[in-house]
């Protein structure tokens, strides 16, 4: 399973990206909304991590085009916003989990128990 992560700090996401590929899942970054999409339509992931802080589009945004684009696509977002913000924020969208805003090993092995779940 390949997951594509979307943001314009990678240094900030490297632990957690190493702990998905310790748990056999293949990543990739990618550094704006734009660029994810243009990755997504070629070489779809089975997941999309978003980060809350991109330069040209926000988070539950990119998520929506992202289902609209390909809605097989799972979607996790960085988030720092309460559980119930994200909730609202998010609603319809079909999120699997929000992760704090720093996310490290730990949330790094939830989510590959979470999508190896859902996505088999």
């Amino acid at each position: 399973m390949r997951i594509l992560i979307v943001t314009a700090r990678p240094e900030t996401l490297t632990a957690f990206a190493a702990t998905l590929g310790e748990k056999g899942l293949e990543t990739a970054f990618a550094p704006t909304a734009q660029a994810a999409l243009e990755s997504a339509r070629t070489s779809p992931p089975t997941l999309c991590v978003v980060d809350e802080q991109l330069p040209d589009a926000g988070p539950f945004a990119l998520v929506a085009k992202l289902m609209s684009q390909n809605a097989l696509i799972h979607t996790a977002v960085v988030s720092g916003l309460s559980a119930e913000e994200f909730h609202e924020a998010g609603e319809g969208l079909g999120i699997l989990t929000a992760l704090p805003q720093n996310p490290g090993p730990e949330a790094a092995a939830s989510l590959a128990a979470t999508l190896k779940a859902v996505a088999g």
